[in-house]
């Protein structure tokens, strides 16, 4: 249960902490007091939208805490658990979001900062929120089916979760059925082309690096002679007398003074030694590099003619031999995937038969449990109706059935083959038709009344908020929405937001919502009435500006009635 809601600088509240209770509860007030201030706060704590306009004007950010007191066996505990939230049942769900003026806000459940989609997940098993245009969805079909799927229950969800995976599986396979008939007739047009190219690419028998070393080679052909001259011109100089012989006869004078002044020479001795090793083996690598370049201009042709083939593919299919290679694996996995076109066609064709066979299935075993689900919840809602004081009326739940004509596909949906629609005949004699087509605002508002009553023990939402549910409805039927709030209140806790004094009268607690100016400022205050407040707010709601001793008597006797009422 909610059991404290706490609010600052939100729209004309400056600061207000207010207390629950089990039951219902009423909030009333003058029209622009701010009693919708209360239900905005109440849906930003369960992850409604917010914005920068909600923050009190010269406030840099709005903040709203709501205390819950939940079993140990709510779903939420799951909720939270599920999420990598530490949370406990033995203490109370504290829930804090705050909204700064720029419009971005920060959500903490126990202290813990949560995103937005985890306090909706959240938010959904604590508070229902019924706000005054929401019968509107009455008006949509598709929710009418989401409804009833709810209440055929867990066998229902079961079937449904299992024709759920295959229709996805059955829409994958139709859609890879679909682009490969597409784009295999653009493709087969180019196999042609893939063809030549893969043989164009595979006599060229391109090696990778293989332009560069040949590029390497070219310039070692193209250089031959001048290559050779140089290596055998530094040969004949180094084996000449200016070189080798020369050092050689410098060290045999060092050896034979070293013994002399061996700590000079002898380290001059090691290093000319050391040049003239060094020198040989120079002499040696010289000789068999002259002796290994050889001209050979049919080489040389043949390396240009190479070179000039690996440029044409660059051109055409890559900067490196890399990429063509990689171009020529690409076109030749496509070429072999046109070529095998048929038989994947055949496979896939095969496979969405099979899937739809089985959706198709699952399909009518949906809708064998939703016709006798809609007649369980049409009566569930005549009952609830009647209560209403829409006796006589008739509700059914019709569902749309499937193709029968032979040879005709079953035209299947992510939710089956079922389309619901509510139907209704206010009036004895009259034919059933679409609620959008012909209820009024009044009957609207009860239909929604009698599905959230109906609902309320299948969802286990332990808060209903019911922002002018009673509109467009007086005299008996107002009665008949404040006993059915009334009776909806032992299962979980009830809040409305109501002008109608038969409302108000059969709450178990009452809240005055009050706008005042205080030093130029506008406030808004909430305050739990109690007996002799009760009067008067009731005394107010039922003569207008001015209350007399008469309408506080009538106001007396609507909540002696009332008590009677809910005693019986």
């Amino acid at each position: 249960m909610l059991r404290e809601l706490s609010i600052r600088n939100l729209a004309v509240i400056e600061e207000v902490t207010v207390s629950f209770h089990n039951g219902f509860h009423v909030l009333t007030g003058e029209t622009g007091a701010g009693k919708s201030i209360l239900i905005d706060a109440l849906s930003l704590v369960v992850g409604g939208r917010g914005h920068a306009e909600l923050v009190r004007h010269g406030c840099d950010r709005s903040e709203i805490e709501a205390v819950f007191d939940m079993s140990a066996n709510h779903p939420v505990w799951d909720v939270l658990s599920r999420n990598g939230l530490s949370a406990s049942s033995e203490e109370l769900l504290v829930i804090r979001r705050e909204l700064n003026a720029q419009g971005k806000s920060v959500s903490r459940i126990n202290g813990q900062t949560v995103n937005l989609s985890i306090l909706r997940e959240a938010g959904e098993c604590l508070v229902n929120i019924h706000g005054q245009h929401e019968h509107q969805s009455l008006f949509r079909t598709e929710k009418h089916l989401e409804w009833l799927d709810a209440y055929a229950g867990e066998p229902l969800g079961d079937r449904k979760r299992t024709y759920s995976s295959l229709y996805k599986q059955y829409e994958s396979a139709r859609s890879a059925l679909r682009e490969l008939e597409e784009t295999s007739r653009k493709q087969m047009q180019m196999l042609d082309l893939y063809r030549f190219q893969l043989e164009e690419i595979s006599s060229a028998q391109l090696q990778v690096g293989e332009d560069e070393s040949l590029a390497e080679e070219k310039r070692k052909l193209t250089y031959a002679e001048r290559l050779r001259d140089n290596a055998a011109e530094a040969y004949d100089l180094l084996y000449g007398q200016q070189g080798l012989d020369a050092i050689g006869k410098a060290v045999s004078k060092l050896e034979d003074i070293c013994s002399f002044d061996k700590s000079a020479i002898g380290p001059l001795l090691e290093q000319l030694q050391s040049a003239f090793y060094q020198a040989e083996d120079a002499g040696y690598s010289l000789r068999d590099y002259r002796d290994s370049i050889e001209a050979d201009p049919e080489r040389l042709s043949w390396i240009d003619d190479r070179l000039n083939m690996i440029h044409h593919l660059k051109r055409k299919y890559g900067e490196t031999t890399e990429d063509i290679l990689a171009y020529y694996n690409k076109i030749k996995t496509e070429c072999e995937w046109l070529e095998n076109r048929d038989e994947r066609l055949q496979q896939l064709r095969e496979e969405e038969q099979r899937l739809y066979a089985g959706a198709v299935a699952l399909a009518y075993e949906l809708t064998s449990l939703r016709t006798h689900a809609a007649g369980r919840l049409s009566t569930a809602i005549e009952s609830e109706l009647q209560q209403l004081q829409m006796g006589g009326t008739m509700f059914r739940v019709a569902l749309e059935p499937p193709r029968q004509e032979e040879q005709a596909e079953v035209k299947l949906g992510p939710h089956g083959m079922d389309e619901a629609v509510f139907l209704l005949a206010p009036n004895p004699g009259e034919p059933l038709k679409p609620l959008a087509k012909i209820a009024s605002g009044g009957e609207m508002s009860r239909v929604m009344l009698a599905l959230k009553s109906i609902f309320a023990a299948i969802d286990q939402i332990p808060v209903l908020i019911f922002d002018e549910v009673d509109t467009g409805v007086s005299g008996r039927a107002a009665q008949s929405i404040a006993e059915k709030l009334s009776l909806l209140s032992n299962g979980c806790q009830v809040f409305s937001i109501t002008h109608l004094p038969q409302v108000a009268c059969m709450a178990d607690h009452h809240y005055e919502i009050r706008k005042s100016v205080i030093e130029n400022r506008t406030r808004t205050s909430v305050t739990e009435l109690a007996l002799m407040g009760r009067i008067e707010e009731l005394a107010r709601m039922l003569g207008g500006v001015e209350v007399t001793e008469k309408t506080r008597h009538h106001a007396q006797e609507m909540l002696d009635l009332a008590h009677q009422r809910k005693g019986a």
